[in-house]
């Protein structure tokens, strides 16, 4: 009898230990998915902390050239800018939000503006026609240059007499294309599909490219995790 209870009270010792065991596992594994889920998050906000920035164009000289890659951070493929303080009366005047400068489609062409190894966000611009009212203009906005993944399509349409603030929130973008075409003739002595941009805002960001010390606790975590969730489930079935 004695023997008996003595085994009994083993057995339940022995028990309460594997209980105990898979109970710290339990937490344990909690605990570590929680942190990749940290780690994660922390990574995604680092992406968001950059601050806007508004281009007026204003800084450069001379009163009219292409704009130069490099500009702002940013390639320039075909916009010219003009100082439109003596020019003739047109949208390029009209369009003018901070003077003196503005820029331009040059030659009516496709125009786009880009990174090489960074993304982003492109918020929003003043636009203007200027010499056709209801002047159309296609904007895209791509992920992995002119011929990646297009992630963005807006069409606006603008008139000569003034400028207007359009909003677009294209994020995550390194490529971006303007295409004008259409309109009527508004009077002006001129002519062509020009449209005028003014205070260009975005925000430039770095592609998220984990640190290796982020990889290496994103395995040894991810290893953890499938190890103690090995030991979990077989202590879940000592438990049953």
């Amino acid at each position: 009898m004695i023997g008996f209870q003595f085994t009994k009270r083993r057995g339940k010792a022995n028990s309460d230990i594997t209980l105990s065991k898979f109970q710290a596992t339990k937490k344990l594994l909690k605990t570590a998915i929680i942190a990749v889920s940290v780690g994660i998050a922390a990574a995604i906000v680092d992406t968001k902390q950059a601050q806007a920035v508004t281009i007026t164009f204003d800084d450069l000289p001379g009163s009219q050239n292409p704009i130069a890659n490099g500009y702002a951070g940013l390639n320039w493929e075909n916009f010219y800018y003009l100082n439109t303080t003596s020019f003739t009366p047109s949208g390029y005047v009209n369009g003018t939000v901070s003077p003196e400068n503005v820029a331009y489609n040059g030659f009516e062409k496709t125009v786009a503006i880009s990174t090489v190894n960074d993304i982003f966000d492109f918020n929003s611009t003043y636009l203007t026609s200027a010499w056709n009212d209801n002047l159309t203009v296609l904007i895209e906005g791509f992920i992995g240059g002119e011929s990646g993944q297009k992630k963005y399509s807006q069409t606006v349409i603008l008139n000569t007499q003034a400028s207007t603030l359009f909003t677009f929130d294209f994020l995550g973008i390194d490529y971006l294309r303007f295409t004008s075409s259409g309109g009527n003739n508004a009077g002006y002595n001129g002519k062509g599909t020009h449209f005028v941009m003014d205070n260009f805002t975005f925000n430039k960001k770095t592609k998220p490219v984990p640190e290796p010390i982020t990889i290496f606790g994103s395995l040894t975590a991810g290893g953890m995790m499938l190890t103690l969730h090995r030991k979990y489930k077989q202590q879940k079935n000592i438990k049953q």
